[in-house]
């Protein structure tokens, strides 16, 4: 039986960066790879009823050896984020960290930047070669599932429940749970594990929109230009700098929300914009939107119309449909307090499928992975940490009992 370490260090080699640019499911070919990688290894540990949906979402499920259980549920996410590079990840054990600087050959990780890497002084830390990110978000997250299920799929003197799995595409670009099938699940309530540092328990989130600003500009020769030219580019700075400067992501912290413009190109013809709208409070929320569309109005008084704002919904704070079943939560602090972890509650500062799940009918909180620096070159994750959510795992199917 593989351990959680072997089966991260193999995930991790698979490419699977999803791109917001593409409109099909998974968005890109990669995926195709490892979803048909992981039918094969739940095939292989014995699971049943294990298909690769025409979407390329990933089911099984490990039947029950007891009666009086809930009906629960693992879910992670297959793809990366393509905010850093995901190909030709080079996953580098270092052992027995010393507390000092780990120096990788395309970056460094500092404690001086990254305090929290005096919490793991003594364990054994992966990270990527610095080049690429390293992919424990959430390649980590489903090596835990699949070595808990292997486990329970290998001790079947494990009394516990109808347990499923799901591993979706594209849950970094928003469309995790677009074509999730909640009803072919068959779950009172599931956790996905995708979560950030060791004792980790989410079960509130950002309500999420995305907006694209495009602006189009008037372009003449700059020489004779005067009450002529419409500068696209500069329209984009203008629109950027009339929302508060205050509230972005590196100027934020707790509940407090933001907006996030992550991506900018034109010229002076034309511009495109896109933002993350982040809030955790509805009207706080709903206020963001209105500023954005007042912006917009405001440019068009002044420019004449050039400006159009196209805001979607992503996902809402799922607070709201988790609180109803408080025993989902305490389910989930029992195990892990079971096997030596001090649970950590905080809201989730992103979203996760779960979100989404939770108002499909799917209650589902979100449960730690052990990773941390999500999305960049500096990510990295303890391996003592992933074995502790493999046994938080085993635990919670031991103990969810009606």
């Amino acid at each position: 039986m593989k351990t959680v370490s072997e089966r991260f260090e193999e995930l991790v080699k698979i490419a699977t960066t999803s791109s917001e640019d593409s409109s099909t499911c998974p968005s890109t070919p990669q995926q195709w790879d490892m979803a048909h990688f992981l039918a094969n290894e739940l095939t292989d540990m014995g699971l049943s009823e294990v298909r690769v949906s025409p979407e390329g979402y990933v089911y099984a499920e490990l039947p029950a050896t007891a009666e009086g259980f809930w009906r629960i549920g693992f879910i992670s996410h297959m793809d990366t984020s393509p905010d850093a590079p995901g190909e030709h990840v080079v996953p580098t054990l270092t052992k027995n960290y010393d507390g000092g600087d780990i120096c990788l050959p395309h970056t460094t990780l500092s404690p001086a930047l990254f305090p929290e890497l005096k919490a793991y002084v003594g364990q054994d830390i992966y990270t990527s070669d610095g080049s690429t990110l390293l992919g424990a978000d959430d390649k980590a997250g489903i090596a835990e599932i699949l070595t808990a299920l292997d486990t329970l799929a290998h001790q079947p003197q494990i009394p516990h429940g109808r347990i499923a799995v799901g591993f979706t595409p594209d849950e970094e670009i928003g469309r995790g749970a677009d074509r999730f099938d909640v009803t072919g699940f068959g779950c009172d309530f599931a956790y996905t594990v995708d979560g950030g540092s060791l004792g980790e328990l989410e079960w509130e989130n950002f309500n999420a929109a995305s907006a694209t600003i495009t602006i189009l500009g008037r372009n003449v020769h700059p020489g004779s230009a005067k009450g002529i030219m419409i500068n696209a580019l500069l329209l984009a700075s203008e629109f950027a700098m009339s929302l508060p400067s205050t509230e972005t992501p590196s100027q934020t912290e707790g509940r407090e929300g933001f907006f996030h413009l992550h991506h900018l190109t034109g010229d002076v013809s034309s511009a495109t914009m896109r933002y993350l709208i982040r809030d955790f409070e509805k009207e706080e929320f709903e206020g963001r939107k209105e500023m954005l569309l007042a912006v917009r109005d405001h440019l068009n008084k002044k420019y004449g119309p050039c400006v159009t704002v196209d805001i979607q919904d992503q996902y809402y704070n799922m607070a709201e449909q988790i609180l109803p079943h408080p025993e989902i939560v305490s389910l989930a602090k029992t195990a892990m307090q079971q096997v030596g972890v001090t649970p950590d509650e905080r809201p989730i500062r992103g979203g996760t499928d779960g979100a989404r799940l939770s108002f499909e009918g799917l209650p589902c909180p979100n449960l730690f992975t052990g990773g941390h620096n999500f999305h960049g070159v500096q990510e990295f994750i303890p391996r003592q940490s992933m074995e502790k959510a493999v046994d938080v795992l085993i635990q919670l199917a031991k103990i969810a009992k009606k």
